[in-house]
């Protein structure tokens, strides 16, 4: 009998039974699926060199200039949303149409009573900032049927296009905002035959006033086919009428230059000041002619002051990124200061973008412990963009990506886009109104210091405002807290010097109560004032203005918050300007002691303020 012997099994299979193992689990696992249905490669379309990627930007960049930067694509996107919510909502329809009954009979009545001898009281008042109407010649017949009727339509609308059910609350603001430009474009004050004061001005003058208002067309015509600025700007020349303030450039970079302001008095406080204006916007807003100069007012009262003014970039600075702004505009101007003043802390000061660039700048000094800055002072400076006013109605990734083709074309966002998109903010007062003063009733508006600055536009470039309007307008990273600097977050809530924080009352472009929401992100002392006036002109207050108010409170670390409308409640205005309250604040977070006023400069003097940069056009 033979007696066979079994084989011990090996622990380690033998190649063949691996080879079959594997095939078995590759056909376990799923297939992929090709992404492209003809069969090829998957789409490279999202590499910015792809072909097909190039034409659609081009083809974007050539329709937004034609748009002032407006994405089509987003608007339609924004109005079919709308119009589907409403066309499913017979609620909001039949609410529309009760309303327009109602707003029929109110407009016929008075109809009827103004047609009566002895007239009859308005049956709807205009805005408060609606000033087409308030020439007593609106009130004659016809011409009250016309006005009143016009301001039932439009509220009549208002209600109609506002609060339909299941759309975004922005996507109605869009579709209310459009609304209103279009009827605001009917408005029977931009017409010839239904505007009294005109017909009444034609009149009294023989016609001579359309005569005139024809050679301002001419004129304004020819000025902006060949590039030249508004009539009247020839009057205030940067470093002769305007701008004046004596100074030196100590600094320049490819972003900017640092003009030192010479002293006037014989000793100062120890404390510099800092101010980073937007680059948005020529620097010397704040240094127009003497007598409403914060610059020149400041050095009066003994301050040290440097001044950022930043370059007006060209197509060959497209690359120039918001980091660039921040490492060799603030924190370049930072160590210049320092080198001058020495080892003096710096009273910091931001306006409008330049605020913001400024608090990002002080939380990253925060989170990198450096205790240079003694203070923050923001004018008009957004930190949490979650309502940004109506500029940010705008601002969209369809927006963004039609805005970035455009800037692909140039290099840069140019003055005149700009500056449309701001004029439709206030479409009534910046354009219409503005149109029929000087081509129907033949009128130049009078030119001053702070119209001619805000003729003197700046551009932007192209790679800093796509990250600006991605990073902090569509993201809100710096407010969230996920605004990174060198792969790590910066935190607003880091900063503990004392802030001073300003808004003004009638803001379109940085509404106050998104000025006011730094209340929610910081951990320090902070006094917040609110100042009549708009983004600029509130800002222009001089001790010897007329007609200025403002309303000041400060907050201490554990104090509570308390919101916009309830801080407005609870704090009285105070009669004149802002300046003297701020300086008087800057005084108590400064050393007592002066002393004799720094060098003029580090190094070498570059030359005699206001320098090369400001002059770019």
């Amino acid at each position: 009998m033979e007696i066979v012997l079994e084989q011990p099994k090996s622990s380690t299979p033998n190649k063949s039974t691996l080879e079959q193992k594997k095939a078995k689990t590759e056909q376990a696992k799923p297939q992929p699926v090709s992404t492209d249905l003809l069969g090829d490669e998957a789409s490279d379309y999202t590499n910015p060199q792809n072909s097909f990627n190039l034409i659609d930007r081009f083809y974007n960049g050539l329709i937004s200039r034609s748009t002032l930067g407006l994405s089509p694509a987003g608007m339609l996107s924004v109005y079919s949303k709308w119009w589907f919510h409403w066309l499913f909502s017979p609620g909001k329809q039949m609410e529309s149409a009760v309303k327009l009954v109602k707003k029929t009979h109110k407009a016929l009545n008075y109809t009827w009573q103004a047609s009566v001898p002895g007239g009859c009281t308005e049956c709807i008042e205009p805005l408060a900032q609606d000033d087409r109407f308030k020439d007593p010649t609106w009130q004659q017949w016809p011409f009250n049927i016309i006005y009143q009727s016009f301001l039932l339509t439009q509220q009549w609308l208002h209600i109609t296009v506002s609060d339909v059910r299941g759309v975004p609350q922005r996507d109605n603001r869009i579709v209310s905002f459009i609304a209103r430009q279009l009827l605001d474009t009917y408005s029977p004050s931009n017409f010839f035959w239904s505007n009294p004061e005109v017909l009444k001005t034609t009149v009294e003058q023989g016609g001579r006033n359309l005569f005139n208002g024809f050679l301002n067309w001419c004129d304004d015509t020819q000025r902006t086919l060949t590039g030249l600025p508004p009539t009247g700007t020839e009057n205030f020349q940067v470093g002769k009428d305007v701008a004046i303030t004596p100074g030196k450039v100590i600094y320049q970079n490819k972003v900017m230059e640092l003009i030192q302001y010479t002293p006037q008095t014989a000793t100062v406080y120890r404390e510099p000041i800092l101010i980073i204006p937007a680059w948005i916007m020529k620097y010397y807003i704040l240094d127009l002619k003497p007598k409403n100069s914060l610059v020149n007012y400041l050095v009066s009262q003994g301050h040290t002051v440097f001044m950022i003014s930043w370059k007006n970039p060209s197509a060959k600075d497209r690359d120039l990124s918001l980091d660039d702004y921040r490492t060799q505009g603030v924190l370049s101007a930072l160590e210049q200061v320092n080198t001058v003043c020495g080892s003096e802390k710096i009273h910091a000061m931001g306006y409008c973008l330049g605020g913001t660039l400024l608090m990002i700048t002080a939380a990253w000094l925060a989170r990198e412990n450096d205790n240079r800055l003694a203070s923050l002072t923001l004018l008009a400076a957004q930190a949490d963009f979650s309502e940004p006013g109506e500029l940010g109605l705008f601002i969209s990734d369809s927006a963004i990506a039609f805005l970035q083709s455009m800037m692909e074309l140039q290099g840069y966002l140019d003055t005149k886009q700009m500056a449309g998109t701001f004029q439709l903010l206030r479409s009534n007062d910046l354009i219409w109104s503005r149109m029929i003063r000087k081509y129907m009733l033949g009128n130049r508006m009078v030119m001053n210091e702070l119209m001619a600055w805000n003729a003197d536009l700046t551009r932007m470039p192209s790679t800093m405002h796509t990250e600006y309007l991605e990073k902090l307008y569509l993201r809100n990273e710096l407010a969230e807290g996920h605004y990174q600097i060198d792969g790590k977050p910066i935190v607003i809530d880091d900063i503990r010097v004392p802030i001073f924080c300003v808004g003004t009352q009638t803001d379109h472009v940085a509404p106050w109560r998104s000025v006011y929401k730094i209340h929610r992100l910081g951990d320090t002392e902070e006094t917040f004032l609110l100042t009549s006036g708009g983004h600029n002109a509130g800002i222009v207050s001089p001790p010897n203005h007329p007609r200025r108010h403002y309303r000041m409170h400060t907050s201490k670390v554990g104090d509570k918050y308390i919101d916009p409308d309830t801080w407005f409640s609870q704090n009285e205005p105070k009669t004149g300007s802002w300046w003297p309250a701020w300086q008087q604040w800057l005084i108590k977070h400064s050393q007592t002691e002066p002393c004799l006023p720094p060098p003029m400069g580090a190094e070498v003097i570059l030359g005699e303020a206001p320098g090369s940069y400001v002059m770019g056009n």
